[in-house]
């Protein structure tokens, strides 16, 4: 069932704007257009979105730029961008630039709705929960400030959590909470950007064994890319991994690159 949501439609190519709107109505959704930067701008300014669909070519401005001002202004709006193979580069500056992922055109209308429902349902959770949820850590936080000998916060929010047995990965020192994409390394929270978690993921259920790039892309992100498409995809990501972790463990380099054959995850 189609979460509800607020869409905005951002593309100077009529056929595919109205394609792609016509495919979000029929899912559910309430979907405005733009063919512009300026009317995105105009839009946004004038209505409340929950999810952003953005071409990178405009008539009068780059996708990137539009990207950057707004996550500038709308930093939790979650920006899906549209692409052809041949702006690959593109696309990947635009993850970067905290796009939430991209798609390849042609458009596939069933991978569309996946895709869109995914995405809201990770961003729209209840705002109370969200505010209960840093209460808590903040609260956790002091606690463990005020005794230094008691459990880690990171160990006290984990015992909060239902007794699911699907809900947590756990590889060695490191566990990984499925539902609420937090990531636990020797007890300690470590913050992750939910994309680059799906990757870790990944090479913790493949672990200890290699995965490939194409594989990384196709388990984290759904979808099948060309060898250099993954590879460049799974090497900015494994990239973004390492930088949260490195220093967390006890090991140099938890992510190892094996040549021509992909990544493999060893805690």
């Amino acid at each position: 069932m189609a979460t509800a949501g607020n869409i905005l439609v951002i593309d100077d190519e009529a056929n595919l704007r109205n394609t792609l709107a016509m495919i979000l109505r029929n899912g559910g959704y309430s979907v405005l257009l733009a063919a512009s930067g300026a009317e995105a701008i105009a839009q946004l300014n004038a209505h409340t979105f929950h999810l952003v669909f953005l071409d990178l070519n405009l008539p009068d401005t780059t996708g990137i730029d539009l990207l950057k001002k707004i996550r500038d202004v709308y930093p939790n709006l979650p920006v899906l961008v549209l692409t052809g193979n041949a702006t690959l580069d593109t696309s990947i500056q635009a993850i970067r630039q905290g796009a939430r992922d991209y798609m390849v055109k042609p458009l596939d209308p069933e991978y569309i709705l996946v895709r869109t429902g995914e995405i809201l349902l990770e961003t729209q959770q209840p705002q109370r929960r969200r505010e209960i949820t840093r209460m808590i850590q903040d609260l956790m936080s002091e606690l463990h400030g005020l005794d230094e000998s008691g459990p880690s916060p990171a160990l006290e929010l984990q015992a909060l959590a239902p007794a699911d047995p699907n809900r947590f990965l756990q590889i060695g020192k490191l566990k990984l909470d499925l539902h609420a994409r937090h990531c636990f390394l020797n007890g300690q929270f470590i913050q992750i950007a939910f994309s680059t978690f799906d990757y870790l993921v990944v090479l913790a259920r493949h672990s200890p064994s290699t995965v490939s790039p194409e594989t990384l892309v196709f388990e984290a992100q759904g979808y099948r890319v060309s060898g250099l498409e993954a590879s460049e995809l799974a090497r900015w990501q494994v990239h973004e991994l390492r930088k949260v972790l490195e220093g967390k463990a006890s090991r140099n380099s938890m992510i190892v690159t094996v040549r021509s054959a992909g990544y493999r995850l060893v805690v």
